[in-house]
């Protein structure tokens, strides 16, 4: 087991929800910022979401705000992504990622981030 480990993907049709979650057992949680990726086939990882370590600020891709919410949960270890009226242009492998930081900072490049989950397939069919 990785030290990321994303679940709740899965087959929806456009409109409707799903929520993924990542969890650790070997980071120490609050001392990471996280985000959320997609890559879909044939196309580059892109930002989606990102939340700083305590939570206080988060960022959304303008192609998901107001559909797409992060969220983390510092005492259960655990990152959230809720996702609403999905569309199939959302369709993607959805990857969550950490960095270590205190400062209250979200990063949005895939550079940006030491470790990564293994992903988890969304599908959005019409």
């Amino acid at each position: 087991q990785g030290r990321l480990v994303e679940s709740g993907g899965g087959l929806v049709q456009a409109g409707g929800s799903l929520r993924l979650s990542c969890t650790t057992s070997e980071l120490t949680f609050s001392n990471y910022a996280m985000g959320w990726f997609r890559q879909a086939p044939g196309k580059e990882r892109e930002f989606v979401a990102a939340a700083s370590s305590r939570g206080s600020l988060t960022s959304h891709a303008d192609s998901v705000k107001d559909r797409f919410t992060i969220a983390r949960d510092n005492a259960n270890n655990a990152l959230f992504l809720q996702m609403d009226s999905l569309k199939p242009g959302d369709t993607a492998v959805y990857y969550c990622a950490a960095r270590w930081a205190l400062t209250t900072t979200t990063y949005t490049g895939v550079h940006d981030y030491n470790y990564w989950g293994q992903g988890t397939q969304v599908t959005v069919s019409s």
